[in-house]
């Protein structure tokens, strides 16, 4: 995949976003007292998706690791099968916020025309833009049976999770997404305003592996919706444990997919829903 970069920013023009903004003189109450403060805040921008100069769908993201993010959203949603069917991929700021402009294969791209639907802002929900009940549920992928983890392993990623994201401990509104190793040791972990957004970067960061999700298991800081069931489910994701509660539908999904979903995956606690055969003691 060719990447290409935007142009440098001329005089008067919005540099490139971070990931993080300064509100200067929040009001901070305290045990009675009231002092101004700096405060570091998230970003949450608009980031547009162009697809063979179709724009497909517009998310609400944190504007980090975005070559990652659309990859894996291109993936998990089944625009792409595979990471090679992106050829080429530009990042464009404007005033209203970031367009990736994309390249897919031809047959992709006539899939996803056929397919097509309106998917604007999903960062609460994942049924925006659905125009049908047979539209807003996807059947999830079955995974294969992979391999098996301890429960020690799922406690010490738990324990170690807010050490590894930077963005919440600065912003306190940051969801993440982690890539774990049998032992339990956070291999990568991606950061963003959306929980679904952490996962597709996660998802674009090892895609590009040998069989990336066959030895561990993904963490995510929310709760377990059916669409991070499915998007796991997806990529061949065995084993996901959530720090917050699952919904019924996702274990639901994950029933059906094969998959191991994991809940209150909190130091000390966690919960096994669906096929306990892969955690061992």
């Amino acid at each position: 995949m060719k990447r290409r970069a935007t142009p440098p920013a001329e005089a008067g023009e919005r540099p490139a976003p971070t990931a993080v903004e300064t509100v200067v003189g929040a009001r901070d109450w305290r045990r009675g007292a009231v002092c101004g403060v700096d405060d570091s805040v998230v970003r949450e921008l608009p980031v547009a998706l162009v697809y063979n100069g179709l724009s497909h769908v517009v998310m609400m993201a944190t504007p980090t690791e975005l070559e990652a993010f659309v990859l894996g959203f291109s993936l998990s949603e089944g625009i792409l099968q595979s990471p090679r069917e992106l050829y080429d991929l530009e990042i464009v700021t404007q005033p209203e916020g970031l367009e990736v402009a994309m390249t897919i294969a031809s047959e992709r791209f006539l899939a996803l025309k056929q397919a097509r639907r309106n998917m604007t802002g999903r960062t609460g929900c994942g049924l925006c833009g659905a125009e049908s009940l047979q539209q807003a549920i996807r059947a999830p992928v079955p995974v294969r049976d992979g391999g098996t983890i301890t429960h020690d392993a799922i406690d010490r990623a738990a324990r170690s999770l807010t050490e590894h994201q930077p963005l919440q401990a600065v912003t306190g509104a940051a969801h993440g997404a982690a890539w774990c190793d049998v032992e339990g040791r956070i291999l990568d972990l991606c950061e963003d305003v959306g929980r679904h957004n952490a996962l597709d970067k996660l998802i674009g960061k090892g895609c590009r592996q040998t069989d990336p999700w066959q030895a561990g298991f993904a963490l995510i800081s929310s709760r377990a919706s059916y669409e991070m069931v499915v998007k796991a489910a997806s990529q061949g994701i065995a084993i996901l444990a959530a720090v917050s509660a699952p919904t019924a539908l996702a274990i639901e999904l994950a029933t059906a997919a094969n998959l191991t979903l994991i809940g209150f995956a909190r130091p000390g606690r966690h919960m096994v829903y669906t096929h306990p055969q892969r955690i061992t003691r």
